[in-house]
């Protein structure tokens, strides 16, 4: 599958007082809060990036093979080093996939998005530890 390439992204970033800034690209707006309060912290906003490309692409994949596919939910643990800078040293991201959607086609889908199709966890360093587990609940 050939794909067009991407144009270059364009954010802006703007200081909101304390910690916090106000973001924009195109016509999407969010808050980075150091302290959590109004947004998410720079940190967090990466973690659901991780996230929500991984369940993105396993949807998009699941749907484009016809699949059954009800819901999914998302859970994501991230630890992060003690020592300066606390970068992120691990991720734990669970699905809970509800439909009749046959574990080999979940367990394909899960590992186009990490090998081949989320940019945010190739983005990432390599040398990150990722688990990705899943549970499947059968159709409502």
């Amino acid at each position: 599958m050939t794909t067009e390439p991407k144009p270059p992204m364009t954010l802006s970033l703007r200081w909101d007082g304390d910690l916090r800034f106000a973001g924009k690209a195109g016509n999407t707006t969010l808050v980075l809060d150091s302290t959590s309060q109004a947004g998410p912290s720079p940190t967090q906003a990466l973690a659901f990036g991780l996230a929500g490309c991984m369940g993105i692409d396993v949807v998009n994949i699941l749907l484009r093979g016809r699949h059954p596919l009800e819901a999914l939910d998302a859970t994501l643990e991230a630890r992060r080093a003690d020592a300066q800078p606390p970068r992120f040293v691990a991720f734990a991201l669970h699905f809970v996939i509800t439909g009749d959607v046959p574990p080999e086609a979940i367990d394909r889908a899960i590992k186009l998005s990490r090998d081949k199709y989320c940019s945010v966890w190739h983005s990432l360093r390599q040398d990150i530890d990722l688990t990705v587990t899943y549970e499947r609940i059968a159709a409502r």
